[in-house]
């Protein structure tokens, strides 16, 4: 058994800058708000009941879960900058392999496989989703234009998004970087601009809302919870919307300085994007939602009007212009849209990004076929990974496509399992790799991990039990996730138990073949 230590070929091209922005483009604000309200609008509990009202606070519950992960993702990269493309991958192995005791580091190559296949169920299933938003976006922006796109068609855009995104990836992570950038700064700006236009049209009432036509009569409403499950399932939602500051931690091979940037890049993403600009958006956005909402066809009006439609946040762009731009509410809402529309190209390109620099780290172990390890001669990146992710995004791009918000939510679910999976092991392995070493810090290294790990069980958890028992849709979201993940899990033990059956390696070795530590 090996460490990392390995030559990537990549280039050292990215400061701190770079490996923030890139981080950041994962999260994206500005795409999610319009992208995920529908789906935490149309969420229900066990008797039916909507579970929106908890919005906001679920994302307050996803975003401390995150933040504890987050600390424990800086602490391992700070530990371990020569991580390369590894990211997680490397860490669950270096942590055991750096125990003195042979009876521990006997378990860093089944610690890295089960790793690697949450990072996998994550990163390869996230692109996919985006490229089912996309097609959603698309559909809905010709739908106010009046044309009614067929399903077919609407697969075709899904296909033709995943090709140019992977594109993109295939030129490398510099022309990646100057575009998120670019993403980020449009974004943000468009986000302000929306959410206090939202908070006035809610101080002023320009249309004269009764005190009970408010979604929520007070602001209260939405700081407060309602109830703990729709809380906890609404986090289980909410988490898709802050991912991607991990993401960081992909890019140590091209890196200048990873030792000190990573760590830092990981919170600071974390930090802009999802305390202040998803906070602050969400909180406009419930704010000034309204019985004033109605459905196209006149019969539903506010959360069950945002709930059946596919941009509710573009419905209420349009209402808030109509007042405040001299009627110019659809003008408004289309300059929103093409923010969406550049976000969620920089989303799904991040995300291609880290998942397939994780593949080509586990490549390089033998992990995965050696197809996912070769690299383009011009741009040095993972070639061959990119465009079999470009098949398997526009397969699940496809799912998401053709079955609506039931079948969006359920590959959102599935990529979810996998972060949350993935967010747990890493708050394990920093009590793992820190414990009894000489740099161990009682409450970075054990209090912060042993909390994120908890909490992360608990949205585990929430997916498996709560969306089984709710029944309806809800339970049928449920089963497609954790259908996907299945697969996944079966082909990737399948995969581990032949190669180890051909290369004669134990998956976990006995204490005595690990007599010197590697």
């Amino acid at each position: 058994m090996t460490t990392q230590s390995r030559t990537t070929g990549m280039k050292k091209t990215l400061g701190l800058t770079g490996v923030t922005v890139n981080a950041m483009a994962l999260i994206a604000p500005g795409a999610f708000l319009w992208m995920t309200f529908q789906l935490q609008a149309a969420n229900t509990d066990i008797a039916g009941n909507s579970t929106a009202k908890d919005m906001w606070t679920g994302i307050v519950a996803a975003l401390i879960v995150a933040f504890l992960t987050a600390f424990a993702y800086a602490e391992l990269a700070g530990k371990y900058p020569e991580a390369g493309t590894g990211s997680a991958y490397y860490f669950a192995e270096k942590a055991f392999l750096d125990r003195e005791e042979p009876s521990h580091r006997r378990w860093a190559r089944i610690s890295k496989f089960i790793t690697g296949w949450a990072a996998h169920l994550f990163y390869w299933v996230y692109p996919g989703v985006m490229v089912a938003f996309f097609a959603v976006l698309v559909t809905y922006i010709l739908g106010v234009f009046g044309y009614a796109m067929p399903i077919w068609q609407q697969i075709v855009v899904a296909w033709l998004f995943s090709i140019a995104v992977g594109y993109i990836a295939i030129r490398g992570v510099t022309g990646s970087t100057v575009a998120s950038v670019v993403i980020n700064v449009i974004q943000l700006v468009s986000l302000i601009v929306f959410s206090i236009l939202a908070i006035i049209f809610r101080v002023q009432n320009p249309l004269g809302v009764s005190a009970t036509g408010w979604y929520h009569p007070a602001v209260t409403s939405i700081v407060i919870p309602h109830n703990l499950g729709g809380l906890l399932f609404q986090s289980t939602i909410a988490i898709l919307i802050l991912v991607g500051f991990e993401s960081s931690t992909a890019f140590a091979a091209e890196a200048k300085n990873p030792k000190k940037d990573i760590p830092r890049a990981v919170i600071l993403a974390l930090v802009i994007q999802g305390l202040f600009a998803y906070l602050f958006e969400y909180f406009a956005a419930n704010y000034a939602l309204s019985d004033k909402l109605v459905s196209a066809d006149g019969t539903l009006k506010g959360i069950a009007a945002a709930a059946a439609s596919g941009a509710p946040i573009g419905d209420m762009a349009i209402q808030i212009g109509n007042v405040f731009l001299g009627g110019n509410g659809f003008a408004f809402m289309l300059v929103i849209a093409a923010t969406v529309v550049i976000a969620i190209i920089g989303t799904t390109l991040a995300a291609m990004n880290t998942g397939v620099r994780i593949s080509f780290a586990m490549a390089q172990d033998a992990e995965m076929p050696d197809i996912m390890g070769l690299l383009h001669d011009e741009y040095a990146t993972p070639m061959m990974g990119i465009i079999i992710m470009i098949i398997v995004s526009g397969v699940i791009g496809t799912i998401g496509t053709l079955g609506g918000v039931v079948a969006l939510t359920g590959i959102t679910l599935a990529s979810n399992l996998g972060t949350f999976i993935l967010y747990g092991l890493i708050c394990g392995l920093t009590v793992v790799a820190f414990i009894g070493k000489a740099d161990f810090n009682f409450f970075k290294h054990a209090t912060l991990p042993i909390l994120g790990l908890i909490g992360n069980v608990i949205l585990v958890l929430t997916i498996f039990i709560v969306g089984i028992i709710t029944g309806g849709t809800t339970a049928q979201e449920t089963y497609l996730a954790l259908g996907i993940s299945g697969v996944w899990l079966i082909a990737s033990v399948l995969y581990l138990i032949i190669t180890s059956g051909q290369k004669g390696q134990a998956i976990v070795p006995a204490a005595h073949q690990m007599t010197t530590k590697e």
